[in-house]
């Protein structure tokens, strides 16, 4: 298992169509074999940032996702019309198990 951050700045009035973006893609992902689980965190400070936490049942599934067409189109389409910048993406750990019920994916990885 592997649990990704990916971080994303959205431009000022484009929160709505990221949100609504991000709804698409989570649903396609849920077909994805590779594919645990994925989360959209919105930032309470800064209303233009998001953190999108996702896990995977490898890292070879994710760098397979990220690139893929369908990944490119989305990031093509986000980067000129809604971020504000180049997202980051962070590998926050790799582990043999998922986090027990109820546990914070991210808490569970970096132990």
């Amino acid at each position: 298992m592997v649990t990704i951050g990916m971080n994303y700045e959205v431009r000022e009035g484009k929160a709505d169509a990221f949100e609504r973006k991000f709804a698409l893609v989570q649903e396609a992902m849920r077909e994805l074999p590779a594919h645990v689980h994925t989360e959209l965190f919105k930032s309470v400070g800064a209303p233009g940032r998001y953190l999108i936490v996702s896990e995977w049942h490898s890292r070879e599934g994710f760098d397979a996702f990220i690139a893929s067409e369908a990944f490119h189109r989305v990031t093509d389409w986000g980067a000129s019309a809604i971020l504000a910048s180049r997202p980051r993406h962070e590998v926050y750990g790799e582990r043999a198990s998922s986090p027990p019920a109820g546990r914070c994916p991210v808490a569970h990885a970096v132990r």
